[in-house]
């Protein structure tokens, strides 16, 4: 079983490679033409789409509401695999990520990464400074954003999630736009970070009720981040024995 679990595992990273490559000259538009930023969801979409139906993971996106494509939105999903990164491809508002740089480091691919999202070295303090202001920017440019907001893979008990940081709820709060919890509560199966093998099974990920911060003021970015978290752990509970047997 482990040894069809590796094989799957490399057809999966030989997806993911392949299709980057024919995907490259169109990633190449929003690099060099910035204000085509919303191909960059459009691309990722076909990106996400492709990788997991060639690597033989179906998928089920599910919107609680349907999200206005003309506004900008602050997602904050669950972090508990590397899956989470391609499966946030799904979402169906054109988004920019922020996080980590270890991705940047990869030849080629993490040229792209850079130029198109907002990468944040979290062992210096100003680094993540710049990633904020960066971050502030891109908001005020009219581009949704994709922030962990665990801040990576930290829990160490998933489903349970890890502690929240504050600064994806900061800047919500200070350009006053909808913050969007996501679950995604079966890839800690999937793909799970201790072994890093995949598992057949079902990729889902839920996009809930934004959640409003007209009016809100800095003083409430506890109960706020509280909220999202609630939202998040509540939906990934829901979901535990079925976590626990995807498929």
């Amino acid at each position: 079983m482990r040894g069809l679990r590796r094989i799957h595992t490399i057809h999966g990273f030989t997806v993911f490679i392949l299709t980057f490559a024919v995907l490259f000259i169109p990633f190449l538009v929003p690099i060099f033409f910035p204000k085509k930023f919303r191909w960059i969801g459009k691309i990722n979409r076909v990106w996400a789409k492709a990788t997991l139906i060639f690597t033989l993971l179906p998928y089920r996106v599910v919107e609680r509401v349907k999200l206005d494509p003309g506004r900008t939105y602050l997602f904050c999903p669950n972090h508990f695999s590397f899956l989470d990164i391609p499966t946030m491809g799904l979402n169906p508002i054109d988004t920019v990520f922020v996080g980590k740089n270890d991705l940047a480091n990869i030849p080629l691919f993490g040229w792209m990464y850079r130029k198109l999202h907002i990468t944040v070295d979290r062992a210096r303090l100003r680094s993540k400074y710049d990633t904020y202001l960066k971050s502030s920017a891109a908001l005020d440019q009219g581009k949704s954003l994709v922030i962990y907001p665990e801040g990576g893979i930290y829990s160490p008990h998933p489903p349970e999630l890890a502690r929240f940081k504050d600064g994806a709820f900061r800047l919500a709060i200070e350009k006053q736009i909808p913050i969007v919890p996501v679950t995604i509560p079966h890839n800690w199966i999937i793909l799970p970070g201790n072994d890093m093998l995949v598992r057949l099974g079902k990729v889902e990920v839920i996009f809930h009720e934004p959640i409003e911060t007209r009016g809100v003021t800095i003083s409430d970015l506890q109960k706020i981040k509280a909220q999202v978290f609630q939202v998040i752990q509540t939906e990934l509970n829901k979901h535990g024995n079925k976590s626990r047997h995807p498929g």
